[in-house]
């Protein structure tokens, strides 16, 4: 699942990371995420650092307490490293983060069934 305000932000990651065995879904707001979580948990989030709606920490917390929330990753995206929204990611259950823009070879990094070339 894709998390961000920016549609073309989704759209990208949408083609980057989508497959026959991989199915994308996206959401652009801290609710719309935990209101699509609580009906199917994604295996693996990747959530904006700065959705409009609220905190990402607040959304990474309600996110891992629903049912299979504790198995689904989730990495903050973040335009430049802040060690302040990173540690609050992971005291809240992130389980690591990305830097914007991201590619084939970040995204690769933690989905592996994504190719980087290509």
């Amino acid at each position: 699942m894709i998390i961000d305000g920016s549609p073309v932000v989704r759209k990208v990651a949408r083609r980057l990371i989508a497959s026959e065995t991989t199915v994308v879904t996206t959401a652009d707001t801290g609710f719309q995420t935990v209101a699509a979580c609580s009906v199917e948990m994604p295996d693996i989030i990747i959530l904006d650092s700065a959705i409009a709606d609220m905190p990402a920490s607040d959304v990474i917390a309600q996110v891992k307490s629903l049912p299979g929330g504790a198995n689904s990753k989730i990495y903050l995206c973040l335009p430049e490293i802040d060690l302040a929204k990173i540690m609050r990611a992971k005291r809240a259950g992130a389980a690591g983060y990305l830097l914007k823009p991201f590619n084939r070879a970040s995204i690769a990094e933690i989905l592996p069934q994504v190719p980087v070339a290509g």
